[in-house]
């Protein structure tokens, strides 16, 4: 539902298309068909966090399965008035009004007066058979997202940069029992080894070449030799990649994003509520802040979802102006 204006907009299918139907564009959805603005999401159906049992740090939601928050989240935004479509948007352009058009997979084309993408990030995992199996189970990336749920367990830190002494001294907090495997990591110096000795952090040296499970669940990592060190749990630094090829078309490329002057991943730089470079396109969540949790990924929709909407109301404004004007001169 929208408001009537005594004036004529450009012709498009929706006033905002978001793309993504994660945390991010559902929330940055609830908002602005709150707004009462004319709002579609476009949705691939490939949640990152889909392999997880639930969603944590989400104040009031704690442990909500992640489909079960979407399919809330979908109701929402359904019950304000806006539309949510099963599809993946594979190319993105200008209208000649100024406008977006945007293709589907399916050939479809949609158009609309401005443009949200939330299409989060992938998880470059590494290449250790077995690992990828258990990613999002036994295999984890976050210690504020899983770190309760292993707590007082015995856990492995996968060491693939200088990062890695870092994760082994966060992921202390949750457990005495933590085992860090240098693998690709460098060598610490000697104060790390210290720092890690005196925090009971035990240190193996060699690459990890498999990870051992029984009935689905991790039981050890491998080493060279067939060596295996047992542990519940193995953190995981991936490489974190924005999902962002949508924005080619638009000239929008991902930049690296840094960690402790470390290439983490990559992102689309946008300001504070989201606006990009490109007028008329905005970014949240992951796509647009890789290390965001879905807590964070949702308030940015609602940030983004408000500066559109706060964009479409000087649009109508200077609209109204020039046929008021015109009006008078008539």
């Amino acid at each position: 539902m929208t408001n009537s204006h005594p004036y004529d907009r450009p012709a498009h299918d929706h006033e905002v298309l978001v793309i993504g139907g994660g945390a991010a564009g559902l929330a940055a959805a609830a908002t602005l068909a709150r707004a009462r603005r004319s709002v579609l999401v476009v949705d691939a159906g490939r949640p990152r966090n889909a392999p997880a049992s639930g969603v944590h740090t989400y104040l009031a939601r704690e442990g909500t399965p992640p489909a079960e928050l979407l399919a809330a989240g979908r109701a929402e935004v359904r019950g304000y008035g806006g539309d949510i479509r099963q599809g993946t948007a594979t190319a993105a352009g200008r209208t000649g009004d100024g406008g977006f058009r945007v293709t589907l997979d399916d050939g479809t084309v949609l158009t609309a007066a401005r443009l949200l993408v939330t299409t989060g990030l992938t998880d470059e995992l590494p290449a250790i058979p077995g690992l990828a199996e258990l990613w999002g189970r036994d295999v984890l990336h976050c210690p504020y997202c899983h770190g309760w749920e292993v707590r007082d367990r015995a856990v492995g830190v996968l060491g693939t940069s200088a990062l890695a002494v870092h994760q082994a001294l966060l992921w202390r907090q949750w457990t005495d029992r933590v085992t860090l495997f240098l693998h690709t990591a460098p060598e610490p110096g000697d104060e790390a080894y210290e720092r890690l000795a005196a925090r009971g952090i035990a240190v193996v040296d060699g690459e990890v070449t498999r990870l051992v499970a029984e009935n689905g669940r991790l039981t050890a990592a491998e080493l060279a030799g067939s060596r295996q060190v047992g542990c519940d749990a193995l953190a995981v630094a991936t490489r974190l990649t924005a999902n962002s090829a949508v924005l080619d078309g638009l000239g929008l490329a991902a930049e690296e994003m840094q960690m402790g002057g470390l290439a983490i991943g990559t992102r689309i730089p946008a300001d504070p509520t989201g606006a990009t470079a490109v007028p008329g396109v905005w970014v949240a969540g992951n796509v647009a802040n890789p290390v965001e949790q879905v807590i964070g990924a949702a308030a940015a929709g609602v940030r983004a979802g408000a500066a559109i909407n706060a964009d479409l109301v000087e649009a109508d404004t200077r609209r109204a102006v020039e046929a008021a004007r015109a009006a008078a001169g008539a």
